[in-house]
């Protein structure tokens, strides 16, 4: 198990770029909103943010990475969902 501080600053760190940031809280707002929780299409995402596809490749795995969602392929689109555990550690964490 990484140890909390260290995982606090993974996560911090993927959230320091302001796309990544961006992205990130696209998702999760979509996600609350949703009844039932739904995941992101990655496609709509990045046209709405009008970045490339290898661009938002690259951010969408940096957050993968720092455990802030999880992605799915579905048929050839890929879905990404906001963690609820991690969004709460970070909260927890930074005391809020």
């Amino acid at each position: 198990m990484i140890a909390p501080n260290k995982r606090l600053t993974r996560i911090l760190k993927a959230l320091a770029n302001e796309h990544r940031l961006s992205l990130y809280l696209q998702i999760w707002q979509q996600q609350r909103m949703a009844v039932p929780r739904s995941e992101c299409f990655v496609s709509d995402l990045a046209a709405k943010m009008k970045i490339g596809a290898p661009t938002i490749s690259h951010h969408i795995k940096e957050l993968e990475s720092a455990g802030l969602i999880t992605t799915q392929k579905v048929g050839k689109q890929i879905t990404a969902a906001a963690d609820p555990e991690t969004h709460s550690f970070v909260l927890t964490q930074l005391g809020g």
